[in-house]
């Protein structure tokens, strides 16, 4: 989709991460016996071969991770969970596997809104801040909109402390201009206007030593994703290794300068752990997210140093090269040398962290914890494992290794040793089973996939075409974890108003003793109406609690305000304490409310947030009805006046109990739908927090739906559309002729 659109909505981040305190000190895991740091250090297309501890051996050196497999578990089949970067982020922060992960492709250009996490995506830094454990980001998060104040956000996934890369995109550059720290972007002034002085991996390595220190003393989780070696292949002049192999061309030895230069940050890493005597006392992961790649300009060649080692396949590939990485844990007195060959996929590291911290995740997971593996037990293989890729490029290796087919639609499942890997006719999931090319291998005896057993085995063909099936979901809706808050985002000075919170336990065992906090500000009145507490929160229950909150008669006109609910719990004699940026709301001080009947594009709104861009709207403030903007066209009909957004999006309106009705037509408009039939959304308009209208699921080829409804004594007015079938791309939507009469 043209990128046409940016974000208008003032954010709130910075404000309200500044309101956020501490987690209390008795929800942290205690000294005696304690649970571990955690230090995750995540290579960007670091393929399997390419450490010497994994049998590379062309003359890329790595003793500082070699060491670690030499030291502790060196996993031999783990596998990323996509072949590429964000679906494979997404499912390794959320442990779904990519038939029920919200991120399921990389995003296209301009369109770098169109894989994001929402509210309902728990990541593993959520839970561990549960259980009191500091959180920080640094490098590549690698998805969602390039924007502050939006649930994609690492801020709002959990992590306290981000310093990096938030979108796809943005993360090709070594030498930016700036780098976002939390919800504001941090310049790097010598890097302006082309200057190439501070490399990326510098400063993010520099932030990971700070925040080591910083939380020295109390748990802490670091999730370290530089973009080594990723594309460009290029590292400062000071990093350049002295490679003598005649055979390497230019990109060749920038992209072992570059894994030289990763390994030397994990060095770094390990030895500030040392100094601080914190050791022992921190399991270190290091691990990739997907296999080698072949880009760059010139472009760089992975088998020049046999980047996937004895595998088939690059990256993009579902092949094991595009899938199998290396992954390492280390914790000196801990964790013993060796290796693992179970099939461990990196979904299974949010439950693992959960398990050694003691805390509770969601049933909803396609990850099992291997906390057993770690201190020398077994732990059970998965029943099957799936990927999927639809990924609309290929290189040109990547495509050879896929006979042809690498901008196909692709999936994936290993059940024991038996992989199946499977191409749609193009990119059409629904397209019948014999328009599908399927192959079969036999991990065990031919891991690098040569002998295709296919025609062979129909039986297994039959019963892994029928696991893919079962293993992809269109919509794969979350149950609620954690304290949620919700109610009208309108404050109007001296009025009170209502608010939900819902503390929802989505895990299989029960919590005891649940309890409910409202936090306001000075000067604001607050009550609950119903219990805020209880004995138990069963599994899959939930403790909701509704709220009279009432600002001060004086407060400031425009102020943004955060309020914030806090839940506590116990969990297997362990405290909880959920809190953090989707526990909360902000409230506004009203524009004026209107005074004539109006269109809504000509009023002025409290607040408009979008996935991705600005919410469009004509400019002509009630000066005439068409002609100042973009028509909309909905199925061929054209509109004069309206609102563009695109899904996730929420336009706010005050209308101050003075408006009767509300009428407009709402559906996915034709400049979408030309470029792509994919999209769906799901509209819906609330009146001081009640629903008034909710559209059902939209599409490009569905007729848009008219809008009717009493909006008698409303105070608040919201539009929100959503993502209606996990896409997020080609979902922009347009209220037409959207208008009130007072």
């Amino acid at each position: 989709m043209a990128n046409r659109r940016q974000f208008l909505a003032g954010s709130a981040a910075a404000l309200a991460l500044a309101t956020l305190p501490r987690t209390p000190a008795s929800a942290a895991p205690t000294a005696a016996g304690r649970a571990p740091n955690i230090v995750l250090v995540l290579a960007d297309d670091l393929g399997y071969g390419e450490l010497g501890s994994y049998g590379q051996s062309t003359g890329i050196r790595t003793p500082r991770i070699d060491a670690l497999a030499a030291q502790g578990l060196r996993f031999t089949q783990a596998y990323a969970a996509a072949p590429v970067c964000a679906p494979s982020r997404c499912s390794l922060v959320t442990g779904l596997h990519g038939g029920h992960s919200a991120v399921r492709q990389n995003p296209f250009p301009g369109d770098e809104g169109q894989g994001s996490l929402g509210d309902g995506d728990t990541t593993f830094a959520e839970v561990l801040r549960s259980r009191g454990y500091r959180t920080g980001c640094i490098g590549k998060w690698g998805f969602g909109p390039d924007l502050a104040d939006q649930p994609s956000h690492p801020n709002a996934r959990g992590f306290e402390e981000f310093y990096g890369y938030i979108n796809h995109g943005h993360a090709h550059d070594y030498y930016p201009d700036h780098l976002w720290h939390n919800g504001a972007k941090s310049p790097i002034p010598e890097n302006a206007n082309g200057g190439r002085k501070t490399f990326a991996i510098d400063l993010f390595e520099q932030r990971a030593l700070d925040f080591i220190d910083a939380h020295a003393d109390e748990p802490f989780l670091l999730f370290l994703a530089p973009t080594l070696p990723h594309f460009p292949n290029e590292v400062p002049a000071k990093d350049m290794g002295d490679f003598d192999n005649a055979t390497w061309g230019a990109p060749e030895k920038a992209h072992a300068s570059q894994v030289a230069r990763l390994d030397g940050l994990v060095g770094s890493v390990v030895d500030r752990l040392r100094e601080l005597g914190l050791d022992q006392d921190t399991l270190v992961l290091f691990t990739s997210d997907n296999g080698p790649h072949e880009e760059g300009s010139p472009k760089v060649d992975p088998d020049q140093y046999d980047a996937n080692g004895p595998l088939r396949g690059y990256k993009r590939n579902l092949y094991e090269g595009g899938l199998r990485i290396p992954l390492i844990a280390w914790r000196p007195g801990t964790i013993g040398a060796g290796a693992t060959d179970r099939p461990t996929p990196q979904l299974d590291l949010l439950p693992t962290f959960a398990e050694l911290a003691g805390a509770p995740v969601p049933g909803d997971i396609d990850g099992k914890s291997v906390a057993g593996l770690l201190t020398g037990g077994t732990v059970a293989a998965h029943p099957h494992l799936y990927w999927m890729r639809n990924d609309p490029y290929s290189g040109a290796k990547s495509d050879a290794a896929d006979g042809g087919r690498g901008s196909r639609l692709a999936v994936a499942v290993r059940k024991g040793d038996l992989k199946a890997v499977r191409f749609a006719p193009a990119r059409d999931r629904t397209a019948p089973d014999d328009q599908w090319a399927f192959q079969l291998y036999d991990l065990a005896r031919d891991p690098g996939e040569r002998t295709d057993l296919a025609a062979a085995r129909p039986a297994d063909v039959d019963e892994l075409t029928a696991l893919m099936r079962a293993s992809w979901a269109t919509a794969y809706v979350r149950k609620a974890h954690g304290v949620r808050l919700s109610g009208t985002t309108l404050a109007v000075p001296g009025r009170p108003s209502t608010l939900t919170t819902s503390f929802d336990n989505a895990s299989s065992s029960a919590w005891a003793n649940p309890e409910v906090r409202l936090v306001v500000p000075s000067g604001w009145q607050f009550r609950a109406t119903t219990a805020s507490a209880a004995k138990s929160l069963a599994a899959g229950g939930s403790l909701r609690v509704t709220w009279e909150v009432t600002p001060p008669p004086e407060a400031s006109v425009g102020a943004t305000i955060a309020l914030r609910a806090q839940a506590t719990a116990t969990y297997d004699g362990n405290p909880l304490t959920f809190t953090g940026d989707r526990a909360m709301t902000t409230v506004a001080s009203l524009p004026e409310a209107p005074a004539a009947d109006a269109y809504l594009s000509d009023l002025p709104w409290v607040s408009a947030r979008n996935a991705w861009g600005p919410v469009e709207r004509d400019a002509s403030n009630g000066k005439q009805a068409a002609g100042d903007g973009t028509p909309i066209s909905l199925r061929g009909t054209v509109y004069a006046k309206g609102l563009g957004v695109h899904a996730r999006s929420d336009v706010l309106f005050h209308l101050g109990g003075r408006a009767k009705r509300l009428t407009a037509f709402v559906g996915i408009d034709d400049f979408s739908a030309r470029q792509s039939g994919v999209g769906g959304v799901r509209a819906r308009v609330l009146g001081d927090g009640r629903p008034l209208f909710d559209s059902g699921t939209l599409t490009a080829s569905s007729a848009p739906k008219k809008i009717d409804v009493d909006v008698t004594g409303v105070y608040a007015l919201r539009l929100l559309v959503e993502d209606a079938n996990g896409n997020g791309a080609f979902d922009h939507t347009s209220w037409a002729d959207a208008r009130i009469t007072v």
